[in-house]
């Protein structure tokens, strides 16, 4: 089974921007296993982090951006793609602005930087996307087709018939030498008469022909021409392999794609997330859970995990009268102390922190609570269920963010810090 890998040693990139026409430095560094590809705003207060996934997209306007209201980092599928196409599955990618460098407007100088970074093999499987059934997408004329395939294999159908490039067609089998040699080097590109109005849109300030192919009415206007014949819908294939790591990891499909752009592809990855978070669904039992946890009675505080999957667990409490704190707290008048909730928030949290492979054999104490809240008190004959999504895990730290329920009402919240060290 392939194994997770990350870069090697920290290198840098430093270029301009696409769209906001700006110097940026992007630096590369290793990152744990499972952590993904996470961004960080080096420029800004608290080095901001955004995990590159379909929930932290925020704009697909000629372009992939991520982020929130007040963070954001845009333009970075070609960064991803190379990502995807060197087999990168865990990196941080520091930068000091809002945007990825343009570079050449293609893939390949990403794919050399990642060449001097090396890589470093983990001990964790990769999380590779497989298909079962055929899934299809269409808005009017674009269209998705996800296939059942034993490898990733990409077919690609462009048409533009006002411009000199009418239709293009590329199909691929993408492995690494495939992805360097035939993608990778394909630059993005546009159309001349777009580029007055792109302009005045605040969109390609730093666009020039040393990074980016421009199409006149008689044709290609940069000097050296396309790289390949059909470069357009090379870099159009190259976009789609960007776009579908923010899966997270590699699939495992015949993509067959006409006229498809960012918005349509981040749509696909959002319906692949659901089928695999339906697949994925884990529940453990109290013999799994004292496997994980160090806790014993009176205080383990989970009695089942209903579900387990990609950065979220849900774990059930059932709250009895014959639970032993109700004899000193509050005799006659049973509530369950709201430092036990918080407890039975973190220990939920532990079975996803201390049930990963790389974590087995440590101990996850309490390094930070914020943003703590109680609504409503919790009694006898409650069901307390507590979701937790995972907001960051590296090696030797865990951010997770929780909310406990009883029959669908929110009784408590709270955000938790947590250290993981060895026994």
């Amino acid at each position: 089974m392939d194994k997770q890998k990350t870069v090697g040693r920290v290198v840098s990139y430093k270029g301009v921007g696409l769209h906001m026409g700006k110097d940026v430095t992007l630096t590369l560094e290793r990152a744990s296993v499972d952590e993904g590809v996470v961004f960080i705003r080096r420029d800004l207060p608290g080095e901001p982090e955004i995990s590159a996934r379909t929930n932290r997209v925020t704009s697909n306007k000629r372009g992939t951006s991520i982020g929130d209201e007040k963070v954001r980092v845009h333009t970075i599928e070609h960064i991803l793609a190379a990502l995807a196409g060197l087999s990168i599955d865990n990196v941080r990618v520091g930068i000091d602005g809002e945007e990825v460098p343009a570079a050449d407007g293609s893939a390949l100088p990403f794919v050399k930087l990642i060449q001097e970074a090396g890589t470093e093999v983990q001990d964790a499987p990769r999380r590779m996307f497989t298909l079962k059934e055929p899934l299809w997408m269409e808005e009017g004329t674009r269209r998705l087709v996800v296939l059942p395939c034993p490898e990733f294999k990409i077919t690609y159908t462009v048409d533009f018939p006002f411009s000199p490039l009418k239709s293009q067609f590329g199909e691929f089998t993408i492995d690494e030498d495939t992805f360097i040699g035939e993608i990778a080097p394909s630059r993005t590109f546009g159309f001349m008469e777009e580029v007055e109005e792109l302009k005045k849109a605040g969109l390609v300030q730093g666009g020039s022909l040393e990074n980016a192919v421009v199409i006149g009415k008689e044709g290609v206007i940069n000097k050296e021409g396309l790289r390949f014949p059909n470069e357009p819908v090379r870099h159009k294939i190259l976009d789609l392999i960007g776009d579908l790591y923010l899966l997270g990891g590699p699939i495992q499909a015949h993509i067959i794609a006409v006229k498809a752009g960012h918005l349509f592809n981040v749509k696909l990855v959002v319906k692949l997330e659901n089928l695999r978070e339906d697949k994925e669904v884990i529940s453990l039992d109290i013999n799994a859970i004292n496997d994980i946890l160090p806790h014993r009675y009176p205080f383990l505080l989970v009695d089942r995990i209903l579900s387990l999957k990609d950065k979220e667990i849900v774990g059930l409490k059932n709250i009895t009268i014959n639970e032993p704190f109700f004899k000193g707290h509050f005799p006659g008048h049973p509530v369950v102390p709201a430092a036990l909730i918080i407890e039975a928030m973190a220990q939920v949290a532990g079975v996803y922190l201390l049930g990963k492979t790389e974590n087995q054999g440590k101990l996850a104490y309490f390094a930070g609570i914020d943003k703590a809240r109680f609504r409503r008190p919790v009694v006898p004959g409650d069901q307390l269920v507590t979701r937790v999504r995972i907001l960051n895990l590296r090696k030797t730290m865990g951010r997770v963010e929780a909310v406990s329920t009883v029959a669908e009402e929110v009784v408590a919240e709270a955000h938790f810090l947590f250290s993981l060290v060895k026994r």
